[in-house]
Protein backbone atom coordinates (compact mmCIF):
# COMPACT_ATOMS: atom_id res chain seq x y z
CA UNK A 1 0.00 0.00 0.00
CA UNK A 2 0.89 3.40 -0.72
CA UNK A 3 3.06 5.05 2.64
CA UNK A 4 1.26 8.46 1.57
CA UNK A 5 -2.37 6.71 1.79
CA UNK A 6 -1.93 4.64 4.58
CA UNK A 7 -0.88 7.86 6.77
CA UNK A 8 -3.71 9.71 5.24
CA UNK A 9 -6.39 7.32 6.36
CA UNK A 10 -4.97 6.40 9.54
CA UNK A 11 -4.20 9.79 10.52
CA UNK A 12 -7.73 11.21 10.58
CA UNK A 13 -7.03 14.87 12.04
CA UNK A 14 -9.12 17.72 12.97
CA UNK A 15 -8.52 20.83 10.97
CA UNK A 16 -5.99 22.36 13.21
CA UNK A 17 -3.26 18.91 13.21
CA UNK A 18 -4.28 19.22 9.58
CA UNK A 19 -2.66 22.98 9.57
CA UNK A 20 -0.26 22.34 11.49
CA UNK A 21 0.96 19.23 9.45
CA UNK A 22 0.57 21.69 6.09
CA UNK A 23 2.57 23.96 7.87
CA UNK A 24 5.94 21.69 7.80
CA UNK A 25 4.81 20.13 3.99
CA UNK A 26 4.86 23.74 2.80
CA UNK A 27 8.40 24.48 3.69
CA UNK A 28 10.14 25.71 0.97
CA UNK A 29 13.35 23.34 1.57
CA UNK A 30 11.06 20.25 0.30
CA UNK A 31 11.52 21.83 -3.14
CA UNK A 32 15.63 21.43 -3.21
CA UNK A 33 15.31 17.56 -1.34
CA UNK A 34 17.41 15.22 -3.82
CA UNK A 35 16.08 12.20 -5.11
CA UNK A 36 18.49 10.41 -3.26
CA UNK A 37 16.95 11.66 0.35
CA UNK A 38 13.42 10.86 -1.07
CA UNK A 39 14.19 7.53 -2.29
CA UNK A 40 15.92 6.34 1.36
CA UNK A 41 13.15 7.94 3.30
CA UNK A 42 10.17 5.83 1.19
CA UNK A 43 12.21 3.04 1.50
CA UNK A 44 12.58 3.54 5.36
CA UNK A 45 9.47 4.02 5.17
CA UNK A 46 8.66 0.59 3.50
CA UNK A 47 10.80 -1.13 5.50
CA UNK A 48 10.90 0.50 9.06
CA UNK A 49 8.27 -1.64 11.59
CA UNK A 50 7.93 1.64 13.61
CA UNK A 51 7.07 3.63 10.47
CA UNK A 52 3.12 3.36 10.84
CA UNK A 53 3.61 4.55 14.49
CA UNK A 54 2.75 7.70 13.96
CA UNK A 55 2.97 8.86 17.60
CA UNK A 56 7.08 7.46 17.62
CA UNK A 57 9.70 9.72 18.29
CA UNK A 58 12.12 8.72 15.88
CA UNK A 59 13.25 11.69 14.08
CA UNK A 60 14.24 9.73 11.06
CA UNK A 61 10.99 8.49 10.57
CA UNK A 62 9.52 12.47 10.78
CA UNK A 63 11.86 13.41 8.72
CA UNK A 64 10.63 10.39 5.88
CA UNK A 65 7.20 11.39 5.88
CA UNK A 66 8.03 15.24 5.56
CA UNK A 67 9.90 13.94 2.45
CA UNK A 68 7.23 11.67 1.48
CA UNK A 69 4.09 13.77 1.85
CA UNK A 70 5.64 16.90 0.05
CA UNK A 71 7.13 15.40 -2.89
CA UNK A 72 5.16 11.98 -3.93
CA UNK A 73 1.82 11.58 -5.37
CA UNK A 74 -0.33 9.44 -3.05
CA UNK A 75 -2.00 8.14 -6.50
CA UNK A 76 0.69 7.52 -8.54
CA UNK A 77 3.97 7.17 -6.21
CA UNK A 78 5.28 9.10 -8.53
CA UNK A 79 7.60 12.02 -7.46
CA UNK A 80 5.87 15.60 -8.17
CA UNK A 81 7.51 17.90 -10.40
CA UNK A 82 9.53 20.50 -8.13
CA UNK A 83 7.44 23.88 -9.69
CA UNK A 84 4.00 21.63 -9.05
CA UNK A 85 4.97 20.50 -5.09
CA UNK A 86 2.44 22.32 -2.56
CA UNK A 87 6.04 23.88 -1.34
CA UNK A 88 6.19 26.00 -4.36
CA UNK A 89 2.79 26.64 -4.90
CA UNK A 90 3.00 30.37 -2.68
CA UNK A 91 5.97 31.43 -4.30
CA UNK A 92 4.88 31.34 -7.71
CA UNK A 93 1.49 32.69 -6.86
CA UNK A 94 1.55 35.27 -4.54
CA UNK A 95 3.45 37.90 -7.45
CA UNK A 96 0.88 37.15 -9.88
CA UNK A 97 -1.52 37.81 -7.35
CA UNK A 98 -0.70 40.79 -6.17
CA UNK A 99 -0.39 41.99 -9.99
CA UNK A 100 -3.93 40.59 -10.78
CA UNK A 101 -5.12 43.40 -8.14
CA UNK A 102 -3.79 46.46 -9.15
CA UNK A 103 -5.00 48.90 -11.53
CA UNK A 104 -4.77 47.84 -15.05
CA UNK A 105 -2.95 50.55 -16.74
CA UNK A 106 -2.96 48.35 -20.30
CA UNK A 107 -4.23 45.11 -22.13
CA UNK A 108 -0.78 43.96 -21.42
CA UNK A 109 -0.55 44.66 -17.47
CA UNK A 110 -4.59 43.11 -17.68
CA UNK A 111 -3.64 39.91 -19.48
CA UNK A 112 0.01 38.94 -18.11
CA UNK A 113 -0.97 38.31 -14.70
CA UNK A 114 -4.12 36.96 -15.15
CA UNK A 115 -2.92 34.39 -18.11
CA UNK A 116 0.38 33.81 -15.39
CA UNK A 117 -1.68 33.02 -11.98
CA UNK A 118 -3.96 30.89 -14.06
CA UNK A 119 -1.63 28.58 -16.21
CA UNK A 120 0.15 27.86 -13.42
CA UNK A 121 -3.03 27.01 -10.79
CA UNK A 122 -4.26 24.66 -13.75
CA UNK A 123 -1.09 22.94 -14.07
CA UNK A 124 -1.04 22.17 -10.07
CA UNK A 125 -4.44 21.39 -10.17
CA UNK A 126 -3.87 18.78 -12.84
CA UNK A 127 -0.28 17.82 -11.34
CA UNK A 128 -2.20 17.30 -8.04
CA UNK A 129 -4.43 15.19 -8.93
CA UNK A 130 -7.13 16.44 -9.32
CA UNK A 131 -10.69 31.99 -17.95
CA UNK A 132 -8.49 34.46 -17.11
CA UNK A 133 -10.86 36.88 -15.10
CA UNK A 134 -10.45 39.84 -17.52
CA UNK A 135 -14.45 40.43 -17.13
CA UNK A 136 -14.51 42.90 -13.89
CA UNK A 137 -11.63 45.27 -15.77
CA UNK A 138 -13.46 45.30 -19.06
CA UNK A 139 -16.75 46.19 -17.15
CA UNK A 140 -15.01 48.79 -15.16
CA UNK A 141 -13.60 50.22 -18.54
CA UNK A 142 -16.77 50.19 -20.35
CA UNK A 143 -19.37 51.06 -18.09
CA UNK A 144 -16.90 53.30 -15.90
CA UNK A 145 -18.29 52.08 -12.12
CA UNK A 146 -17.63 55.33 -9.67
CA UNK A 147 -18.09 53.46 -6.69
CA UNK A 148 -15.00 52.46 -5.03
CA UNK A 149 -16.38 49.64 -2.94
CA UNK A 150 -18.02 47.93 -6.48
CA UNK A 151 -14.89 48.55 -8.19
CA UNK A 152 -12.46 46.92 -6.03
CA UNK A 153 -14.96 43.98 -4.98
CA UNK A 154 -15.73 42.97 -8.33
CA UNK A 155 -12.34 41.67 -9.42
CA UNK A 156 -11.67 39.81 -5.74
CA UNK A 157 -15.38 38.33 -6.42
CA UNK A 158 -13.97 37.50 -9.95
CA UNK A 159 -10.87 36.26 -9.06
CA UNK A 160 -12.64 34.17 -5.82
CA UNK A 161 -14.84 32.75 -8.77
CA UNK A 162 -12.54 31.45 -11.65
CA UNK A 163 -10.09 30.33 -8.72
CA UNK A 164 -12.50 27.64 -7.86
CA UNK A 165 -13.79 27.10 -11.89
CA UNK A 166 -10.34 26.48 -12.39
CA UNK A 167 -10.68 23.83 -10.66
CA UNK A 168 -13.70 22.38 -12.00
CA UNK A 169 -12.23 23.09 -15.43
CA UNK A 170 -8.61 21.29 -14.79
CA UNK A 171 -10.22 18.56 -13.19
CA UNK A 172 -13.44 17.72 -15.68
CA UNK A 173 -13.16 14.13 -16.01
CA UNK A 174 -13.32 12.94 -12.64
CA UNK A 175 -16.86 13.61 -12.04
CA UNK A 176 -17.76 11.82 -15.17
CA UNK A 177 -15.13 9.32 -15.42
CA UNK A 178 -14.90 8.67 -11.47
CA UNK A 179 -12.24 8.36 -9.38
CA UNK A 180 -10.85 5.10 -6.90
CA UNK A 181 -12.63 4.60 -4.20
CA UNK A 182 -10.82 2.56 -1.46
CA UNK A 183 -11.60 0.83 1.66
CA UNK A 184 -9.39 1.62 5.00
CA UNK A 185 -6.85 -1.30 4.11
CA UNK A 186 -6.17 0.86 0.67
CA UNK A 187 -7.34 -1.60 -1.25
CA UNK A 188 -9.35 -0.10 -4.55
CA UNK A 189 -12.79 -0.99 -4.76
CA UNK A 190 -13.78 0.52 -8.01
CA UNK A 191 -14.58 3.81 -9.48
CA UNK A 192 -17.10 6.67 -8.26
CA UNK A 193 -18.11 9.44 -10.33
CA UNK A 194 -20.05 10.50 -6.97
CA UNK A 195 -16.82 10.41 -5.05
CA UNK A 196 -15.03 12.56 -8.41
CA UNK A 197 -17.23 15.33 -7.71
CA UNK A 198 -17.33 15.47 -4.26
CA UNK A 199 -13.28 15.62 -4.67
CA UNK A 200 -13.62 18.50 -7.31
CA UNK A 201 -15.95 20.57 -5.32
CA UNK A 202 -14.23 20.60 -1.81
CA UNK A 203 -10.78 21.42 -4.09
CA UNK A 204 -12.59 24.06 -5.88
CA UNK A 205 -14.31 25.71 -2.48
CA UNK A 206 -10.51 25.96 -0.70
CA UNK A 207 -9.46 26.91 -3.97
CA UNK A 208 -12.19 30.10 -3.97
CA UNK A 209 -11.26 30.41 -0.29
CA UNK A 210 -8.00 31.18 -0.92
CA UNK A 211 -7.51 33.69 -3.43
CA UNK A 212 -10.93 35.33 -2.68
CA UNK A 213 -9.31 36.02 0.92
CA UNK A 214 -5.73 36.61 -0.49
CA UNK A 215 -7.30 39.33 -2.63
CA UNK A 216 -9.77 40.93 -0.14
CA UNK A 217 -7.79 41.63 2.97
CA UNK A 218 -5.04 43.74 1.32
CA UNK A 219 -7.82 45.62 -0.46
CA UNK A 220 -9.39 46.75 3.07
CA UNK A 221 -5.80 48.08 4.11
CA UNK A 222 -5.14 49.31 1.39
CA UNK A 223 -8.64 51.24 1.21
CA UNK A 224 -7.44 52.52 5.39
CA UNK A 225 -3.96 52.95 4.64
CA UNK A 226 -4.87 55.37 1.91
CA UNK A 227 -6.85 57.95 4.27
CA UNK A 228 -3.60 57.92 7.00
CA UNK A 229 -1.34 60.79 7.09
CA UNK A 230 1.60 58.25 6.44
CA UNK A 231 0.20 57.47 3.17
CA UNK A 232 0.24 61.24 2.35
CA UNK A 233 3.37 61.80 2.94
CA UNK A 234 4.69 58.97 1.35
CA UNK A 235 2.55 57.28 -1.37
CA UNK A 236 4.77 55.36 -3.16
CA UNK A 237 4.91 53.41 -0.09
CA UNK A 238 1.46 51.34 -1.26
CA UNK A 239 3.08 49.26 -3.46
CA UNK A 240 5.15 48.01 -0.39
CA UNK A 241 2.75 47.59 1.96
CA UNK A 242 0.26 46.05 -0.32
CA UNK A 243 2.79 43.65 -1.86
CA UNK A 244 3.83 42.61 1.58
CA UNK A 245 -0.12 41.98 3.25
CA UNK A 246 -0.80 39.56 -0.01
CA UNK A 247 2.21 38.01 0.86
CA UNK A 248 1.55 37.81 4.77
CA UNK A 249 -2.20 36.68 3.78
CA UNK A 250 -1.45 34.15 1.28
CA UNK A 251 1.15 32.89 3.57
CA UNK A 252 -1.56 32.01 5.78
CA UNK A 253 -4.47 31.31 3.33
CA UNK A 254 -2.37 28.84 1.67
CA UNK A 255 -1.83 26.23 4.63
CA UNK A 256 -5.74 27.06 5.70
CA UNK A 257 -6.78 26.27 2.43
CA UNK A 258 -4.86 22.97 1.93
CA UNK A 259 -6.23 22.22 5.18
CA UNK A 260 -9.78 23.08 5.25
CA UNK A 261 -10.63 18.93 3.50
CA UNK A 262 -8.81 16.13 4.48
CA UNK A 263 -5.74 15.04 1.73
CA UNK A 264 -7.73 11.87 1.61
CA UNK A 265 -11.77 12.23 1.80
CA UNK A 266 -14.11 9.84 3.14
CA UNK A 267 -17.60 9.11 1.96
CA UNK A 268 -20.00 7.24 3.13
CA UNK A 269 -21.08 3.72 1.56
CA UNK A 270 -25.15 5.20 1.52
CA UNK A 271 -23.71 7.85 -0.97
CA UNK A 272 -22.35 6.05 -3.22
CA UNK A 273 -23.73 4.33 -6.16
CA UNK A 274 -25.37 1.12 -6.35
CA UNK A 275 -22.43 -0.60 -8.30
CA UNK A 276 -20.24 0.17 -6.10
CA UNK A 277 -22.21 -0.37 -2.86
CA UNK A 278 -22.63 -4.00 -4.31
CA UNK A 279 -18.89 -4.43 -4.01
CA UNK A 280 -18.15 -4.28 -0.38
CA UNK A 281 -19.80 -4.22 2.95
CA UNK A 282 -18.09 -1.31 4.51
CA UNK A 283 -19.45 1.77 5.64
CA UNK A 284 -17.18 4.50 4.89
CA UNK A 285 -14.96 4.38 1.51
CA UNK A 286 -11.75 6.62 1.18
CA UNK A 287 -10.68 8.70 -1.87
CA UNK A 288 -7.69 11.21 -2.48
CA UNK A 289 -8.74 14.87 -2.70
CA UNK A 290 -5.69 16.36 -4.09
CA UNK A 291 -4.94 20.15 -3.62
Amino acid sequence: MEPNVRFWIAERRSFVQRLLQWTELLDPTNLITSIEKIEKSRQLLFTSEDAYRFDVDDQRIKDAWKRSLSTVHPDSSRLIPILFRPAAFLPLTVPTVFLSMMPAKGMKSMILPQVSLYAYTTGFTMVNGNASYLIPHLVQMKYHLDNPWIKRALPIVFLAQVSGMNVFASRSLEPVQGIEVMDKDGNVIGRSRRAGRKAVRETAISRAVLFGTSAFIPEVFTYFFKRTQFFLQNPQSLWTLKLSCTLLVMGVMVPVSFSMFPQIGQIKYSKLEEEIQALTEETELFYNRGV
